[in-house]
């Protein structure tokens, strides 16, 4: 069976090269997040570059590089690398997500190449966001401040996803203070973001002076006490991280825990729903959670027993076999690869092409075709 799984990964991993190809030649000097109704990418770097997706672009052509070895590949990356500079320089637009532009961009550019340039931004970042954390609330801030609007004591699961920058600077610089905040933010997640059911919040918020626990908040999901699925993807990952930079135990059977609830809660078409607990009608789908889950699970798989890993890996090849055969666009003249993400329930868009589905996508079939390439 795993030799099954392993060639038919590499098939579709073919299939996706041979449209990256296309795709990636004729946008160059972009950065992508989502496509036109024709199908074409729009610009995120025009219309925002301080987006908090703006990284994923870099970290999908690095995987392009290590699959190929195509130096557009290599060269884009570092383009859109540098393209990042902008943002690194703004200190009201950086944010939790430091690890999502520059630990695929810089971080990842480093990792294989050795440079020194990259080297420094993924510090810079990793120092900043270092310094996002609260001391009396021992948090990571997830969000800056709105206008009319303080958000100095709110944290958000994604933020679980972030933390491998910190790991790496500690790991690069032999400083431990990087790691600890990582797993002190981590543990404030387990206590107050995980539900006993394996579920997980999307919105915590704390008194930012005191450090006092306040309440939970639906966010992108359905509403409060609802189980958005993107969400239970990153605690399924993010933990599973935590644990590989710490071995911390109780970061694996949190990982587990969460994956639990996610498989238990799987449709029977494989087709992951915007959030789990919504009501039937109006149906939107997320191939988002979908493909970060896959990804968190083979990584999962690991660090587990022989049974249970079987049962997680199956879990992601059901839902990487689903969204190959009936949520890709393998049009080849078109740019995207996901169809149906959604990035929250109440937008006003639903089930439209996102960039970061594509990179977890290609990301977990490396990981299953045994090419994988640590980004994280």
């Amino acid at each position: 069976m795993q030799i099954q799984n392993q060639e038919w990964a590499q098939s579709t991993l073919t299939r996706i090269e041979a449209k990256m190809a296309r795709v990636v030649a004729r946008n160059r000097h972009i950065i992508p997040y989502t496509t036109d109704q024709a199908g074409h990418f729009q610009d995120m770097d025009v219309q925002n570059p301080y987006w908090w997706t703006n990284g994923f672009w870099g970290g999908i052509l690095w995987q392009l590089y290590h699959l190929t070895n195509d130096q557009l590949y290599r060269e884009e990356a570092i383009e859109v690398e540098e393209k990042l500079d902008r943002n690194l320089q703004r200190s009201e637009c950086l944010d939790h997500d430091n690890g999502f532009k520059w630990g695929l961009t810089a971080v990842a550019h480093y990792r294989i190449l050795r440079d020194q340039a990259a080297k420094n931004r993924g510090m810079l970042a990793a120092e900043n966001l270092a310094g996002r954390f609260n001391l009396n609330g021992r948090y990571l801030r997830a969000w800056n401040d709105l206008p009319d609007q303080n958000r100095s004591g709110i944290v958000i699961i994604d933020c679980m996803m972030n933390l491998p920058l910190l790991y790496w600077a500690s790991e690069e610089t032999q400083d431990p203070r990087f790691k600890q905040v990582a797993v002190a933010h981590a543990k404030t997640a387990q206590a107050h973001i995980v539900r006993p059911d394996g579920s997980v919040k999307h919105i915590i918020e704390f008194d930012p002076v005191s450090g006092e626990y306040l309440r939970s908040d639906g966010g992108q999901g359905y509403g409060h006490g609802s189980s958005w699925t993107r969400g239970q993807a990153w605690g399924i990952y993010g933990f599973t991280l935590s644990y590989e930079a710490t071995k911390d135990e109780s970061f694996l059977n949190t990982a587990r825990q969460i994956a639990q609830y996610f498989i238990a809660n799987t449709p029977a078409d494989h087709l992951i729903p915007i959030d789990f607990r919504m009501p039937k009608e109006p149906w939107w789908e997320d191939d988002t959670a979908a493909a970060i889950a896959a990804s968190g699970l083979i990584e999962l798989a690991k660090h587990v027993a022989e049974a249970d890993a079987a049962i997680y890996l199956n879990a992601a090849v059901a839902l990487l076999k689903t969204l190959v055969e009936q949520r890709c666009n393998w049009d080849q003249e078109t740019d995207n690869l996901l169809t149906k993400c959604s990035a929250s329930y109440f937008e006003d868009q639903h089930e439209y092409p996102i960039i970061y589905g594509d990179y977890f996508f290609i990301e977990a079939l490396t990981k299953l075709a045994g090419q994988d390439i640590n980004l994280w």
